[in-house]
């Protein structure tokens, strides 16, 4: 009994040390803030770059070489609706690979009702090959421990594996990111249902410190769920909007439930809504042990 227990503490510490390789969240319009992390994370971390509305080409690759100049390893993000055709596909990923010397990106679908060109969904751009003629090894998808509000469950299983089995007859890696939550329950519920079908590692996406209001908002926009219970857990109080929260509850709660054997290869990826610097800082001193 006492070597049972001995083993599930050591596989806990194995999987407790989640800030071992973390990676962060950027827009292109951060790139003039990218020396900030430098010294506050370790160099190689990823830094991934979000496709949003407003940004245009010239941006996004300036940030993945103001990234991959300050050290660390840029990811960009593709959004396969926002694409206006494969040429500007084509265009982008040439850019990227010329200048900044990417080798791994994060296929998304995109959050708008229709495709401005001809790629639908993330499986799309993945099988249209692109990325492999590019010389792109990596590639994330997007994972939904929680859901997504317009997607049935079954539809995101199903596009997951779809997703997963292309990459692997284009002879890349994949991995997967998820949306952020507060909550560790439905995470590890995902977790363990995933390893039934793929051991691919994950990044588990979780919101740097930011205002309460902020939090809350973004939570709203994406979905995510947010309990009385699971609020009062993490931290958060609809009757004290006017203060902030860290992810620090919800980390140790993956820290101490966290196994090996049954939720696999996880990580972390932080959403930095209150602030580049403010999550870097915070990353550094929770490392330190000065949360």
């Amino acid at each position: 009994m006492w070597g049972d227990a001995i083993m599930q503490a050591e596989r806990r510490s194995d999987a407790g040390d989640l800030l071992r390789d973390v990676s962060i969240e950027i827009t292109a319009r951060d790139h003039d803030k990218i020396g900030l992390l430098r010294g506050r994370i370790p160099g190689q971390t990823q830094v991934s770059i979000t496709f949003l509305p407003g940004e245009d080409f010239e941006s996004r690759v300036l940030a993945a070489c103001r990234v991959r100049e300050a050290g660390f390893v840029p990811v960009p993000h593709i959004s396969a609706r926002r694409l206006g055709s494969a040429n500007e596909l084509d265009s982008f990923l040439a850019a990227l690979t010329a200048k900044a010397s990417v080798d791994r990106v994060l296929v998304v679908a995109g959050d708008i009702a229709e495709p401005a060109g001809p790629f639908s969904d993330a499986l799309a751009v993945i099988r249209s090959g692109a990325l492999a003629r590019h010389g792109i090894s990596e590639v994330g998808i997007a994972g939904y421990p929680e859901g997504h509000p317009d997607i049935p469950r079954t539809t995101l299983d199903r596009a997951l594996t779809d997703k997963l089995e292309a990459l692997d007859a284009a002879g890349q890696r994949g991995w997967i990111a998820t949306q952020f939550g507060f909550d560790a329950d439905p995470m590890l519920r995902w977790l363990e249902d995933l390893r039934t079908r793929t051991a691919v590692p994950v990044r588990v996406g979780v919101a740097g410190p930011a205002s309460i209001k902020a939090l809350l908002r973004f939570a709203s926009r994406c979905g995510v769920g947010v309990s009385a219970k699971v609020m009062a857990k993490y931290g958060l109080s609809l009757t004290h909007l006017l203060g902030s929260a860290g992810p620090g509850p919800l980390i140790e709660d993956l820290r101490e439930r966290l196994e090996p054997d049954v939720h696999g290869d996880v990580r972390l990826h932080f959403y930095p809504f209150g602030g580049l610097e403010k999550t870097a800082d915070w990353i550094t001193n929770w490392r330190r042990g000065r949360p």
